[in-house]
């Protein structure tokens, strides 16, 4: 949640750093604002998604300064609580991307001492401590302390996941790390300080992964330093190749569309990897005593697809864990595991916590991740990148199907099967390029998005390969039309949810050709008994069916054709019912905090 990114250079740094933000919205999108250094700090805050150069109207050209988008965790969305926050002196402007975790705790004793507060956040406690410090540190040591001391020792009470960054009148650039991520930029003389690799990935070739518990600076030069034993780290440069970082709609409506459109790209890119890299991952998942896929969301429900794909066609014994529900499971992980993650971002908290704990017990790690120089790439044993370019659409639509695209081919490949795997891959590319560029298919489900888009409930019916895929594509019908949806795995339907269906009630069943699709076809003759109106998505027409949304039949790979027509169900209910497609409300793509 929340994006930061700091700017120092020769080229005017509001504009660099609205660039930036701009890339980093994804995170946040409640609040923005901006800091530049001339002759003092000069500050612009605004409400809202972020909007161009015209609307900054009190920045003046600088070389120097910080930004943040915000996802709101503590107070109000509101002008006074957006980033970045100002000291009481005005001597320096600091932003927050986390949570504190003991903030009231540390407000109340900064209260106590008479340290006024202007806003609800907890970020604007961090801004109080450090002056705490600059002030009884000062008073401690009978001579002056310097603010970056005073920034290492606020930063070593907080609690919780917290990254910052600060920028002085003088144009001196301080970050601390612990939890949320923090990566480097360099170009020459220009140096970029951000969330993501993303957000500069046009400027630079070369970065610096801060790790947790570290401080880096920048006062003529960068320097690198551990916060909690205060002394200067050695620091190497990464180089690093931003393929496809361009960020534009290219003539579509929206990122999200466009997005859809790039599903037959993104899995092309998983058939283009050397898999001879895989070998030694293969062979661990092989030898490993227990294998869990974790994720959250959308991730959450590819990491179970994934474990599906290894149990049927590897009869790997794979189990899938919400990375947020992972607890009973940490006294059980040991040395002989292995643990899956697939992740957009690298960056989630609470699958990150995971990794860490089981790292700790040497359980083998290997992810699957979009975004280059991420944390969790850098704490696997097995990193893997989708290589599927910026998703800009909150809502991941192309890189949920890179990552169960991929589950299918490892799990091909540790069946033995690996050319069997690739050969279906690619018909399944020819199939979903044909299918996303006929003009008719779309009409279709425009056509049925205005009728769902008039209902307060949707329930959506799937076994098998597709229980996974009527469980994101729920997903992406509540994220982008805020409508309550409901996926029922077809074969429990009668236990419970049965009771929901009434006339007129819509549902939405997933059929493939495969061992499941009678008991699917049994389920919709229950819901249509009762007067459901059913909209079939299958490879055949079926008289049960009221609408029908035809899918071409791919066979193994039938669930990943199957969520296109979902997540353009999605996208066009969320147009008809005219809400900001790509930033749907209260969300935020990467949740860096718990």
């Amino acid at each position: 949640m929340c994006g930061i990114f700091g700017y120092i250079g020769s080229k005017n740094a509001s504009e660099v750093i609205l660039e930036g933000l701009k890339r980093l919205e994804y995170r946040g999108y409640d609040s923005w604002g901006i800091a530049v250094v001339a002759d003092q700090i000069k500050i612009d805050k605004k409400v809202g998604a972020i909007g161009d150069l015209n609307q900054l109207i009190n920045l003046p050209r600088s070389n120097a300064g910080i930004g943040h988008t915000r996802w709101a965790t503590h107070g109000g969305v509101n002008v006074t609580n957006a980033h970045p926050h100002f000291s009481s002196d005005k001597s320096f402007v600091l932003a927050q991307n986390g949570i504190v975790e003991n903030y009231q705790k540390l407000k109340s004793a900064l209260q106590k001492k008479g340290y006024k507060f202007q806003t609800e956040t907890d970020t604007e406690v961090i801004v109080r401590l450090i002056e705490d410090k600059l002030k009884t540190a000062s008073h401690l040591t009978s001579g002056k302390v310097d603010l970056k001391e005073a920034v290492r020792l606020a930063f070593l009470e907080l609690e919780g996941r917290n990254t910052i960054i600060l920028v002085t009148k003088a144009g001196r650039i301080i970050a601390c790390r612990n939890g949320s991520p923090l990566v480097v930029g360099v170009n020459g003389e220009e140096i970029f300080f951000s969330s993501d690799t993303l957000s500069f990935a046009p400027y630079v070739n070369r970065i610096l992964v801060v790790e947790n518990g570290q401080m880096i600076t920048w006062n003529g030069k960068l320097q690198l330093r551990d916060i909690k034993s205060n002394k200067d780290l050695p620091y190497h440069l990464e180089k690093i190749d931003f393929k496809n970082s361009k960020v534009d709609k290219e003539g579509y409506d929206h990122f999200m569309l466009k997005e859809i459109h790039e599903s037959p790209y993104v899995v092309s890119q998983v058939l283009n990897q050397d898999f001879k890299l895989y070998e030694d991952f293969i062979k661990t998942l092989k030898e490993a005593k227990n294998v869990y896929t974790i994720g959250s969301g959308t991730a959450g429900i590819a990491a179970s697809e994934v474990a599906f794909y290894l149990r049927v066609f590897a009869q790997v014994n794979a189990r899938s864990v919400i990375g947020a529900d992972m607890y009973d499971y940490y006294d059980l992980l040991t040395k002989d595991d292995l643990i899956i993650a697939p992740s957009q971002s690298g960056e989630t908290a609470d699958v990150l916590e995971v990794l860490e704990i089981a790292k700790k017990k040497g359980v083998k790690i290997a992810s699957y991740v979009n975004m280059p120089g991420s944390t969790m790439a850098r704490i696997s044993d097995h990193p893997y990148s989708a290589h599927a370019g910026p998703e800009i659409c909150v809502m991941s639509t192309k890189v949920f199907t890179s990552q169960i695209a991929w589950g299918y081919l490892i799990a091909k490949v540790a069946s033995g099967k690996s050319k069997e795997g690739r050969v279906n891959l690619k018909k399944l590319v020819e199939e979903m390029d044909k299918y996303l560029n006929t003009n008719a298919n779309h009409e279709t489900i425009k056509n049925l998005a205005k009728i769902l888009a008039k209902h307060k409930d949707i329930f959506l019916l799937g076994k098998y390969q597709n229980f996974n895929i009527i469980s994101e594509g729920m997903v992406k019908i509540i994220e982008g039309s805020y409508i309550h949806a409901h996926g029922i795995p077809a074969g429990d339907l009668k236990h419970y949810a049965i009771t929901l269906m009434e006339k007129g009630v819509p549902v939405i069943a997933v059929v493939s050709e495969d061992l499941a699709r009678d008991d699917v076809i049994n389920a919709v003759n229950q819901v249509k008994a009762r007067g459901a109106t059913v909209i079939g998505i299958s490879p055949a027409a079926c008289a049960v069916f009221d609408h029908y949304i035809p899918v071409p039949d791919t066979g193994e790979t039938s669930a990943i054709m199957n969520i296109i027509p979902l997540q353009l169900l999605a996208y066009y209910m969320a147009v008809e019912l005219g809400h900001n497609v790509d930033k749907p409300r209260n969300i935020a793509k990467s949740v860096t905090v718990k």
